[in-house]
């Protein structure tokens, strides 16, 4: 990856993760400056890696498939593919429009789909089924850890008073 594209992939991170943490700070006012800047921190990284794995987990799935002809190189993302997922920082806002996020990762979704098409020698119906199954894996995981993450740090230790 160019360090232009490198740049583009940790702003759409970054987007990414302020639109999931400012909607928790706005409910619990009263979070530290240094636990919000872990939190974007974290955050930031978790997603840029869910951003950068997104074409090689797809291109992975499409070279899975019986019928895959073309044993390429796995493609990357051009700064054109990932400029728009930098829309992230307004759309991603949870109460703003999650029907909007839905569709800018759909658009950049399917102009993911030639590239992996083109690799894997699958065709273009296999390889959007490749690139929707490699986004919802990796959002699914994403949100799983994220979620037990959550749960370890509500639950802390507590002291039962006889």
């Amino acid at each position: 990856m160019s360090s232009v594209v490198v740049a583009l992939v940790l702003l759409a991170g970054l987007s990414e993760a302020a639109g999931r943490i400012l909607p928790l700070v706005a409910r619990r006012p009263r979070v530290s400056p240094p636990v919000v800047a872990g939190l974007l921190l974290t955050g930031t990284a978790v997603e840029s890696a869910v951003v950068a794995l997104w074409p090689l987990t797809a291109f992975t799935l499409a070279e899975l498939l019986p019928y895959a002809t073309a044993p390429g190189a796995a493609p990357g993302w051009t700064a054109g593919q990932v400029a728009p997922m930098l829309l992230g920082a307004v759309i991603a806002f949870p109460l703003l429009g999650p029907a909007l996020h839905l569709m800018l990762l759909t658009g950049v979704g399917a102009g993911l789909v030639g590239p992996v098409a083109a690799a894997s020698g699958v065709g273009g119906w296999s390889a959007a089924g490749c690139v929707a199954a490699a986004g919802v894996g990796l959002a699914a995981a994403v949100e799983a850890v994220r979620r037990l993450v959550g749960r370890i740090g509500t639950t802390g230790t507590r002291r039962r008073t006889a």
